[in-house]
């Protein structure tokens, strides 16, 4: 999934999903290291039931994937799909700087 999906809205799904500020604390803290539902709530203000629902967001828009470890079920982020929507930002950053130079010369031309 990248930004030349059906007019990038796969990726505008996933930073919907990102723009709720405990999904992206729970992405965040998962970088540091994997970890449980339970774990996660012990440390986030949030009930056990609310973190596996956020982590079920996370799980369908591809930044979250979970694997069994005994009786625990962890949860780590796909970094692949991390350094995906890395490289799209850096596409539409870079489209814009290009704008940006081609307004500043035509400025500076006093066209």
């Amino acid at each position: 999934m990248s930004g030349r999906d059906s007019g990038g809205a796969a990726t505008a799904t996933v930073f919907a999903a990102l723009g709720d500020p405990t999904r992206w604390e729970i992405l965040v803290r998962l970088g540091r290291a994997p970890a449980s539902a339970s774990a996660l709530a012990a440390e986030l203000p949030v009930t056990r039931q609310a973190v596996g629902k956020h982590l079920e967001v996370l799980r369908a828009v591809g930044l979250v994937e979970s694997s069994r470890s005994g009786r625990e079920v962890l949860h780590r982020p796909v970094g692949s799909r991390l350094d995906e929507l890395g490289r799209d930002l850096q596409r539409v950053a870079e489209s814009w700087d290009r704008r940006l130079a081609a307004v500043k010369e035509i400025a500076e031309r006093g066209d």
